[in-house]
């Protein structure tokens, strides 16, 4: 029986997208990732978070929200709408990934897995609206976007080089302050989903549940954690320096104090001022931002060769199906 061929084969048949292009829409993810992440807080900041009062439809008795649920509706259905967005965006960027020649698998398979976190956020999403914004559900609501937008800033990286074995550029244990760094960042991250769980800002002008916690002493937790980031960040740059380490990872270590300086500058704005959503929007913001640049931080730590030589006009090989959702458990940094 002859082998069928795919719509994603089909396409790789008649179009060869270029290197750039397949980093440009992998970067589109990325902001992309960011953006969700920005809509997100602007839904629990503008007090939307209860717009629509149910999933997956807005209301019991329609999909779209209604002119008697005002602005809230809006930006809460809004918000749901720019997951269709993003599939749209994922979908570019899987598809000229599987067209690119030659092949390179893991990156459609960081394309799917993207997908598949967007679909289980989706869900996770529903459940929050269901459970009338329980603070834990939307600590998770939150930390799953910050996946996503970790496996998109991977596949922007790993559409930028090559496929040869990871060289390291520095020795282990510059490599292991690296990882701490990016270990107290993501506890930094958390923490973060901890203050906003027992703020003020509930995402809902009714009274809404909120964690049993201190609000201040978490939020001076969530302090010291910056402050030992920056310490890690400071750290790692008088490190690179004194092992002579390449250009490119001191350059990133740079471009993450930076962000932190300006993160830093939102946070204590946001504090002395009261807390103004918009502020709090600016600072979720350079968090996501934040999160990219330690990120980089971590992966401009090895080499993995020049991209592989296109050629033009040649197609993928036939017969050669697409990784579905069973594959995604395969994507990596490799």
């Amino acid at each position: 029986m002859p082998n069928t061929l795919n719509p994603l084969e089909l396409i790789a048949r008649r179009w060869q997208p270029s290197a750039a292009f397949v980093r440009r829409a992998a970067l589109a993810t990325v902001v992309m990732a960011v953006i969700i992440v920005v809509t997100g807080g602007a839904v629990r900041l503008s007090q939307s978070g209860l717009g629509c009062s149910t999933w997956p439809k807005c209301t019991p008795d329609s999909l779209t929200p209604t002119a008697a649920m005002g602005i809230n509706g809006l930006i809460e259905f809004g918000n749901r709408m720019l997951t269709d967005v993003l599939c749209v965006v994922i979908g570019v960027f899987i598809i000229a990934a599987r067209a690119r020649s030659p092949r390179r698998r893991s990156l459609t398979r960081l394309g799917w897995a993207q997908f598949w976190l967007v679909m289980s956020n989706a869900v996770i999403g529903g459940i929050t609206v269901l459970t009338g914004l329980n603070p834990y559900i939307v600590s998770a609501h939150f930390l799953a976007a910050t996946g996503l937008l970790t496996v998109a800033v991977l596949t922007w990286k790993r559409a930028g080089e090559g496929d040869e074995e990871p060289h390291a550029l520095v020795a282990r244990p510059v490599r292991q302050l690296a990882w701490l760094l990016v270990a107290a960042a993501g506890a930094l991250t958390v923490i973060g989903t901890v203050v906003t769980g027992a703020g003020p800002h509930a995402g809902d002008a009714r009274k809404v549940h909120r964690i049993a916690v201190d609000w201040q002493e978490i939020t001076q937790l969530h302090v010291d954690f910056v402050y030992i980031v920056i310490g890690l960040t400071v750290a790692l740059w008088f490190t690179l320096r004194a092992v002579a380490a390449p250009a490119a990872p001191r350059r990133r270590v740079l471009e993450l104090l930076g962000c932190l300086a300006a993160q830093g500058v939102v946070g204590y704005v946001q504090y002395f001022t009261g807390l103004p959503e918009f502020v709090i929007g600016v600072h979720m913001l350079g968090s996501a931002l934040v999160w990219i640049c330690v990120l980089r931080v971590a992966m401009s730590l090895r080499d993995r060769g020049a991209l592989p030589e296109g050629e033009p006009g040649v197609p993928a090989p036939a017969g050669e199906h697409e990784a579905t959702g069973s594959q995604m458990a395969g994507a990596s940094s490799r």
